[in-house]
C-alpha cells in the first residue's frame, strides 16, 4: 500500500485520474454532441499546452511559434483526407479529375510530387509527427548550438510563424491558400461527420492526450527531467558539469513540436478543415496563454487552462459578441496577476494547504475528544436505546432496561 501511494505521488496519478474521469466520463454524460465536439476541439490545443510545459516550464525556453507545428500536423492529416475526398468519381466535373479542387482552380494539371506520399495513411500519420519534429530540429539545432536563447529565440519563433503563414497563403495552388483545406469528410471511407464518429474521435483524442501526459510525466521524473530543471535554473553549472545543454533543449523542443503535430491532426479530423489561421503569430501566443493560465509547471494544469480559456472564449462570444475580446483580456490579466503560477499554483498554494490544515484540525479535535473520554469515562453520553439508571422507575435496575 505504501509503495502504491508513493507511485501515485511520484507520477501525480491522482490528478491525472481525476482529469481522465472528467474527460472520459463526466463530460460525455453531461454534454450534447455539439458541446462535446467543441471540447474535443479544445483538447487538440491542449497537446500544444502540454508541450509548452515541457519546453517552457521545464526547459526554460519560451517558444512563440508553436502554432507552426500544430498547423504542420494538421496539414499533414488534411492532405490525406483531401486526397481521399478528391477521387476521380467525386471530381469528374473538374478540368483534371483526381486532384484537389483548389489545384484545379489554379490550373494545376497533375498532383505535385510532395503530395503523392500522402495517399497512404501510415505515411501521413508518420508525417504528422515527423514533419513538425524535423522543422523543430532544424530551428533549434541552428539556434541552440550557437547559444541563442531567451527573448531572441522567442522572436525567431515568431518570425518562423509569420514566414510559414505567408508561405502557405502564397502557395494557393498547393496548399489551398487563405481558405485552407476544406470539405474533409471521410477517413478510409468512414464518415467523420456522424454523431457516432464524433464520439469515437473525441475518445481517441482523450486517450492520446492522457498518453502524452503520462509520457511527459515519465520524462519529468527521470534523470533527464532533473537535468532540464537544473538547466533552466543554472544552465552554466550544467554545462560545466560536462553535459551538452543544447542537446537537451533540442530534444525538448522537438518533443513539444511532435505533440503539437498530433493535436493539429486530431483538430483536422474533428473539425473537418485546416487553414493558415492556426499557424500564425496570434494563435501561437494564445497557446502560450493556455499553458500560463493552467500553470507552466503542471501538465494537468495546462489541460485545465486550455479548457478554461477556450470555454470562456466560446461563452463570452456567444453572450457578449461586442465585448468578448475585452472580457477575454480581463480573464488573462486577472488570472496571471492573482495567480502567477496559474491554476496549478492556486491549487498548490491555496487549496491544498487549506485542505491539509482542515484535516489536521479535525484529527486534533478527534484526538482531544478521545483523550477526554479516556480520562473521564463517566462523562461519556449514554448509548442510544439505554437509559441511565437514575432515570429508571423504582424497582427496576439498569440491566432490566
Amino acid at each position: 500500500m505504501d509503495s502504491l501511494k508513493a507511485l501515485i505521488k511520484r507520477y501525480q496519478l491522482g490528478s491525472l485520474l481525476l482529469l481522465t474521469l472528467l474527460l472520459a466520463v463526466v463530460l460525455p454524460l453531461t454534454l450534447d454532441i455539439f458541446r462535446l465536439n467543441l471540447v474535443g476541439k479544445y483538447l487538440c490545443y491542449a497537446f500544444v499546452a502540454v508541450g509548452l510545459v515541457m519546453v517552457w516550464g521545464y526547459g526554460g525556453v519560451l517558444s512563440l511559434g508553436q502554432g507552426v507545428f500544430f498547423g504542420l500536423g494538421g496539414y499533414a492529416m488534411a492532405m490525406f483526407l483531401k486526397l481521399e475526398a478528391s477521387d476521380p468519381e467525386s471530381t469528374k466535373i473538374q478540368s483534371t479529375p483526381g486532384i484537389p479542387d483548389f489545384m484545379d482552380w489554379n490550373q494545376i494539371t497533375s498532383l505535385p510530387a510532395f503530395w503523392v506520399p500522402f495517399k497512404s495513411l501510415p505515411l501521413a500519420l508518420l508525417a504528422v509527427v515527423l514533419v513538425p519534429m524535423a522543422l523543430a530540429w532544424l530551428i533549434s539545432f541552428a539556434m541552440f548550438k550557437r547559444r541563442v536563447g531567451g527573448v531572441y529565440f522567442a522572436i525567431i519563433t515568431q518570425a518562423v510563424a509569420l514566414i510559414c503563414t505567408v508561405l502557405i497563403i502564397g502557395q494557393q495552388g498547393y496548399t489551398g491558400g487563405v481558405n485552407g483545406m476544406t470539405d474533409l469528410k471521410t477517413l478510409l471511407g468512414w464518415d467523420t461527420r456522424t454523431d457516432s464518429a464524433k464520439y469515437i474521435l473525441y475518445f481517441v483524442c482523450v486517450a492520446l492526450l492522457i498518453g502524452s501526459i503520462v509520457l511527459c510525466r515519465w520524462i519529468q521524473t527521470s534523470k533527464l527531467g532533473t537535468l532540464l530543471l537544473a538547466m533552466r535554473d543554472k544552465e552554466d553549472r550544467v554545462r560545466f558539469s560536462g553535459y551538452d545543454v543544447s542537446n537537451f533543449k533540442v530534444f525538448t523542443f522537438c518533443l513539444a513540436a511532435g505533440l503539437s503535430g498530433i493535436g493539429g491532426a486530431m483538430f483536422a479530423l474533428q473539425v473537418g478543415f485546416m487553414s493558415p489561421s492556426f499557424v500564425g503569430i496570434v494563435p501561437s501566443i494564445e497557446m502560450v496563454i493556455f499553458a500560463a493560465v493552467g500553470g507552466r509547471m503542471s501538465l494537468v494544469g495546462a489541460v485545465y487552462g486550455t479548457l478554461l480559456v477556450n470555454a470562456g472564449k466560446t461563452l463570452f462570444s456567444e453572450s457578449f459578441p461586442d465585448l468578448w475580446l475585452f472580457l477575454m483580456a480581463g480573464l488573462f490579466i486577472g488570472v496571471t496577476m492573482a495567480f502567477p503560477m496559474g491554476l496549478a499554483g492556486l491549487w498548490d498554494e491555496k487549496i491544498r494547504p487549506w485542505w491539509k490544515r482542515s484535516r489536521m484540525e479535525r484529527q486534533a479535535d478527534a484526538a482531544r475528544v478521545a483523550a477526554a473520554h479516556a480520562a473521564y469515562p463517566e462523562a461519556l453520553p449514554p448509548r442510544e436505546g439505554k437509559k441511565p439508571a437514575a432515570d429508571l422507575p423504582e424497582g427496576m435496575s439498569g440491566q432490566g432496561a
